[in-house]
């Protein structure tokens, strides 16, 4: 919850923001508060505090409230412990290695940990449905959603499925064009809001291809797509930021893979095993001939 209220607080209201700022800087005082209190403490309606729930998917105050508190239980987000130039550094200048590693794992581990808590099993489930039916898949990605794109792609091939992954904007755009019903794309895009792969998902829509997006909630590409994977993450992308949306992202690509291959059942260990036959053999007629 603290994620998602860090993704959406530069497109909600002013009023609305300081309640975003109030409980990323206070949860555990906001979880023990009314409507009426919070309120109150901030200087907004109660009003506003309804709409602020509703801008991040909740139903209510009190859904807000226990999403939050299971932010708090499960341990703090580490949102705001990211290197700082200067803050972190040794007698050397450097920053220590276990500093380092210990705050880039911490800040992932918390990552895809709120992102499985905030998972819908049956968003998962559509989409496994939609690519497992699907004629072709194709996967659009750019920058570092690209690289998410490719590696999803991969896992896809092996399955013995008719993949392709573009991330150059021109070819996507024109080959989500040439698609039909029955096709399928997946979008990557940390923000939802990259022009290129909304235009190329709009391509892909009216042709009457499904998209499943791996993208942010409440952003264009969800709402265009037939079904999303979300992960609210809050990423600064400078360069001391871990681009952890990018990990979440390739989770989800492998929880979407290994969906899909156990709908296919004995069919494709079969086509595994004569995989692995011939790699092995191909591998050893060279090793031969070397």
């Amino acid at each position: 919850m603290l994620a998602r209220i860090a993704a959406v607080r530069d497109q909600i209201r002013p009023s609305e923001r300081k309640l975003a700022d109030y409980a990323m800087a206070h949860p555990g005082d906001v979880i023990n508060l009314s409507m009426a209190e919070l309120a109150d403490r901030v200087g907004v309606s109660e009003p506003t505090v309804a709409r602020f729930c509703a801008a991040l998917g909740c139903r209510g105050f009190r859904e807000f409230k226990i999403k939050l508190a299971q932010d708090i239980a499960g341990g703090m987000p580490f949102l705001h412990q990211d290197l700082s130039v200067g803050g972190d550094v040794d007698a050397d200048g450097g920053v220590p290695g276990a500093v380092l590693a210990g705050k880039l794992f911490d800040r992932t581990i918390a990552t895809l940990m709120q992102v499985r808590n905030n998972l819908p099993a049956q968003a998962v489930d559509r989409a496994a449905d939609v690519l497992a039916s699907a004629r072709r898949i194709e996967f659009y990605g750019s920058g570092n959603s690209g690289t998410v794109a490719e590696d999803i792609q991969r896992k896809f091939f092996r399955l013995g499925m008719p993949t392709v992954a573009y991330t150059d904007s021109h070819v996507y755009f024109a080959s989500a064009l040439t698609l039909a019903k029955g096709d399928a794309v997946v979008a990557v895009s940390s923000t939802g809001r990259t022009r290129d792969i909304l235009d190329a998902v709009q391509n892909a829509r009216k042709a009457g291809a499904d998209v499943v997006a791996l993208t942010r909630s409440g952003s264009p590409l969800a709402d265009m797509a037939t079904v999303s994977l979300v992960a609210d993450v809050a990423d600064d992308f400078d360069i001391h930021s871990p681009m952890t949306v990018r990990i979440a992202h390739l989770v989800l690509g492998d929880i979407l893979s290994i969906a899909v291959a156990l709908r296919m059942g004995d069919t494709l260990q079969e086509r595994l095993k004569r995989h692995d036959r011939a790699v092995d053999a191909h591998v050893s007629e060279r090793a031969g001939n070397s």
